[in-house]
C-alpha cells in the first residue's frame, strides 16, 4: 500500500509545497485524512448510512410515541368512567406504556444500543436493522411524552366540539385533536428530530458504518485524529442546521396559515419541550 509521505509531493501543487511549514503541514494531514486512498468516500458512506438509520427510527418513533401518546391520554380521561374488562384491558396497556416510558427514558441511549446488538439481536448481522429498532423504540418514549402533552394542552371544548357533532372518540380524536396536538408540539417534534440524528452516533459503537465511525475509521488508520472528528462535527452541524432552517419554515407557514384562517381555534398550546426525566 502506498505512504500518503511518498504521493504527496507528487499530487501536491508546487505553491503548497512552498508554504511555511506548519501551513504545509496543515494541507498535509488534509490530504492524509481525506483525499489519500479515497477516505472521504468513507464520509459520503457514513452519510449516508446516518440518514438512512434516522429516517427508519424517526417512523418508527411517532408511530410508537403516537400509539403510546393514545394510550395514556384514553387512560387519563376515560379511565374513572370505564368498567369491567374495557377498563383491566386499558389499565394493562397504560401499566405496559409506563413501564416502557420509565425504562427507556431512564436508562442511557447506548446501553441500550448493547443490549440489542449484543443480547437481543445477538445473531443478526443487519445493523442497520437494530440501530433503527433501537433508535425508533428510544425515540418513541419522547415523542409519546411530546404529543400526549401536546394533546392534554388542548380545551376540553375541543373534544366536546366533537361528540356534539355525533363523532365518538376515536373519531374525534382522529379529525379534531390529534391534528391540532400535532400543530402545537411542531417544534418539539423538531427538536426530537434534531436529538436523534446526534443520538445516532453512538451506533459506530457496534460496527455500523456511520458517520463517527468512519471518523474513527481514518484517525486510527492516520493516528491523527483532529481532521476526522472535526469533519464529523462540521457534518451533524450542517445537517442540524439544515433541519433547523426547515422547522423554522414550516412552522412560519403554519402561522401565516393560522392567521388567515377566519376561525381561531382555541385552546392550542404554545409549544412543548422535551424534558428527560421521570413518568408523572
Amino acid at each position: 500500500m502506498p505512504n500518503p509521505l511518498d504521493t504527496w509531493p507528487q499530487v501536491a501543487p508546487q505553491w503548497m509545497l512552498d508554504a511555511p511549514r506548519w501551513l504545509e503541514n496543515f494541507f498535509f494531514r488534509f490530504y492524509q485524512s481525506f483525499i489519500f486512498d479515497s477516505r472521504y468516500v468513507l464520509f459520503l458512506r457514513g452519510l449516508g448510512n446516518t440518514l438512512l438509520l434516522t429516517f427508519f427510527a424517526l417512523l418508527l418513533g411517532v408511530a410508537l410515541g403516537v400509539v403510546i401518546s393514545l394510550i395514556r391520554v384514553t387512560w387519563d380521561k376515560n379511565s374513572t368512567n370505564l368498567r369491567g374488562p374495557g377498563k383491566a384491558a386499558l389499565g394493562f396497556f397504560n401499566g405496559f406504556a409506563r413501564i416502557y416510558l420509565t425504562i427507556i427514558r431512564g436508562t442511557p441511549t447506548v446501553v441500550q444500543v448493547f443490549i440489542m446488538f449484543f443480547v437481543i439481536f445477538a445473531t443478526s448481522k443487519n445493523k442497520l436493522l437494530v440501530g433503527s429498532l433501537t433508535f425508533g423504540i428510544n425515540s418513541g418514549a419522547y415523542v409519546a411524552e411530546i404529543i400526549r402533552a401536546g394533546i392534554m394542552s388542548l380545551d376540553a371544548g375541543q373534544e366536546e366540539a366533537g361528540r356534539s357533532l355525533g363523532f365518538g372518540y376515536v373519531p374525534t380524536m382522529r379529525h379534531i385533536i390529534l391534528p391540532q396536538a400535532f400543530k402545537a408540539v411542531l417544534p418539539a417534534l423538531g427538536n426530537e428530530l434534531i436529538v436523534l440524528i446526534k443520538e445516532t452516533a453512538v451506533v459506530g459503537w457496534i460496527g455500523m458504518p456511520d458517520i463517527m465511525y468512519a471518523a474513527l475509521s481514518v484517525g486510527g488508520v492516520t493516528y491523527q485524529y483532529l481532521f476526522p472528528l472535526v469533519a464529523a462535527a462540521l457534518i451533524y452541524l450542517a445537517l442540524v442546521m439544515i433541519l433547523t432552517w426547515l422547522q423554522g419554515k414550516l412552522e412560519r407557514k403554519l402561522r401565516v396559515s393560522e392567521s388567515h384562517s377566519p376561525v381561531k381555534k382555541p385552546g392550542i398550546g404554545a409549544g412543548v419541550f422535551r424534558l428527560r426525566g421521570g413518568v408523572k
